[in-house]
């Protein structure tokens, strides 16, 4: 593998077992105080109001290294839709008579094409 990608064994073992830069310690502590964030408001949350969340809570972060970090590790926030009265029942217009009146007592099954589901007709 170290031959297809141009480098030498010992150059890839020091960069593979190389500790962490102060940054990535950085980012991975950002990233849980996300997750963190991201959880407590049960995932409603997305990163502009994640950040402002940080930012009160004094830690210095802005918008966009929050959208990156959640779009790294997948998390995405989950919309709850409102609800919507999709009818209106306390209106003024007539209402039609109630033909059937509930009686839905079928003395045989009738199929689609009008005859009876039994042969003794």
């Amino acid at each position: 593998m170290c031959k297809a990608l141009g480098v030498s064994k010992s150059g890839y073992f020091k960069w593979v077992n190389r500790p962490k830069s102060d940054r990535q310690k950085q980012h991975e502590k950002l990233a849980q105080e996300i997750l963190q964030t991201h959880l407590e408001f049960k995932q409603r949350y997305g990163s502009v109001k994640i950040a402002k969340t940080l930012k009160k809570r004094g830690v210095k972060v802005s918008e966009r290294t929050v959208s990156r970090i959640m779009t790294k590790n997948q998390w995405k926030s989950c919309t709850v839709k409102k609800y919507k009265a999709t009818t209106h029942s306390k209106h003024q217009h007539p209402v039609n008579e109630n033909v059937l009146n509930r009686q839905f007592n079928a003395s045989k099954p009738i199929l689609g094409n009008g005859y009876h589901l039994y042969s003794d007709q």
